[in-house]
Parts: structure tokens; C-alpha cells; sequence
């Protein structure tokens, strides 16, 4: 049997994954928490061979879970489940020791096979994912400061704004919604301190040059 730990601050969504990995018949859900803290403390206890791990909670984040659930037990295999895909947020799971990293939007049958693979010792980071935040960690002061608060999402906006692309263009070319975009470029302009777009272009325009 294939002992699985769960952390999301959602009873449903809890119950719903419980459900799921229960009726497969080799996995046996033995435990779950609602806030970070909590899974940090229960979890290595329990001694699961998987922990699932929502990444962002009330309290924190199921990545600083991760990363102290590890500290406790290395044996522990981590999966993060997110809403959201965010480079940041990747790179730092791979910081963590996180086996892997996967949106809520996957199949049931997917999660069960990714939960399967992980107990068995596998990865399932994308191995050029895993070799950028390596690149990352070698060479620290090749990115601009300005960007290193960015996530890789925003930075291609950013590019885009520096083409001069209207967000009805860059969500063409990004398969995105028009607002989400809209809501992105809102998110990078707080980032790096600056109030209009024309700003973010010339910004970007003049880190292109420093390159």
C-alpha cells in the first residue's frame, strides 16, 4: 500500500483526493492537515510515502511544508498540487525537494499515476525546468535585479509590451484570456514600481540593450 499524507485548506477538495486515491485500492490516505504548520508537524510523524501538498494556504505555503517535512524525514516523496502556474513557485518547489509539481486542472487518473510514480522514487519535473533553476542557482547575477521578482509568465509579457503588442495580442499569442493578461501586466507594473505600460516598455527596451 502506498501511504499518502494530504494538505489542503479545503475539507472538499481534501475529501474529494481521498476519495479518488482510496478507490484505487493500493493507496491508503493516512492523514491530512488544513494549514502548513500543522502538516509540518503531523506529516513526518505519520510517516507517509506521499505527501500532496497545496501550495498556497492560510498560513504559508506548501512548499515551506515541503521543505520542512524533508528536513524531519528525506524519505517523505512530495507532490505540490497548485492552482496556479508560476515559475517562482516551481523553483522554489525544487529548492524544496519536491518530486513534483502539478496543476489542480489534471485528470484524477493522471494525479493517481503521478502519486504512483513519485512513491516509487520518481521525478516528474520537467528535466529542462529542473536544469533552468540549476542555471539559476550557478549563475545568481545574470538576470537584471529589476526582473528577479518576476515570474516567467510576466517576464514574456514584459517582452511583449516592449514590441508593442496590446494585451488583445499578447493573450493571442499566449493562448491566454484578454483579462488575464490584464491582470499580469497589472501584477508586473506593482512589481517593478512603475504606473504605465509606456513605462514597462521602455524599461524593457533598455534591459534588451544591456544584454
Amino acid at each position: 500500500m502506498i501511504r499518502v499524507f494530504l494538505l489542503d485548506d479545503h475539507e472538499v477538495v481534501r475529501r474529494g483526493l481521498r476519495e479518488l486515491l482510496e478507490a484505487q485500492g493500493d493507496i491508503e490516505v493516512i492523514g491530512e492537515a488544513g494549514l502548513a504548520t500543522e502538516a509540518a508537524h503531523r506529516a513526518p510523524a505519520l510517516r507517509p510515502d506521499v505527501a500532496i501538498l497545496d501550495a498556497r494556504l492560510p498560513d504559508g505555503s506548501g512548499i515551506d511544508a515541503a521543505r520542512e517535512i524533508r528536513s524531519v524525514d528525506p524519505g517523505i516523496q512530495v507532490l505540490i498540487l497548485t492552482s496556479y502556474e508560476d515559475d517562482e513557485a516551481l523553483f522554489a518547489a525544487i529548492m524544496a525537494g519536491a518530486a513534483g509539481y502539478v496543476l489542480k486542472q489534471i485528470k484524477g487518473t493522471d494525479l493517481v499515476d503521478a502519486v504512483r510514480r513519485v512513491a516509487e522514487g520518481q521525478s516528474l519535473l520537467d528535466p529542462a525546468v529542473t536544469a533552468r533553476v540549476l542555471d539559476r542557482i550557478r549563475n545568481p547575477q545574470r538576470e537584471p535585479a529589476q526582473l528577479r521578482g518576476l515570474t516567467e509568465q510576466e517576464r514574456k509579457i514584459l517582452d511583449y509590451i516592449a514590441d508593442g503588442l496590446t494585451n488583445r495580442q499578447i493573450a493571442a499569442q499566449m493562448f491566454l484570456a484578454e483579462k488575464t493578461v490584464k491582470n499580469y501586466v497589472s501584477s508586473l507594473l506593482a512589481k517593478l514600481g512603475l504606473e504605465r505600460r509606456t513605462q514597462a516598455a521602455v524599461l524593457a527596451t533598455k534591459l534588451r540593450e544591456s544584454r
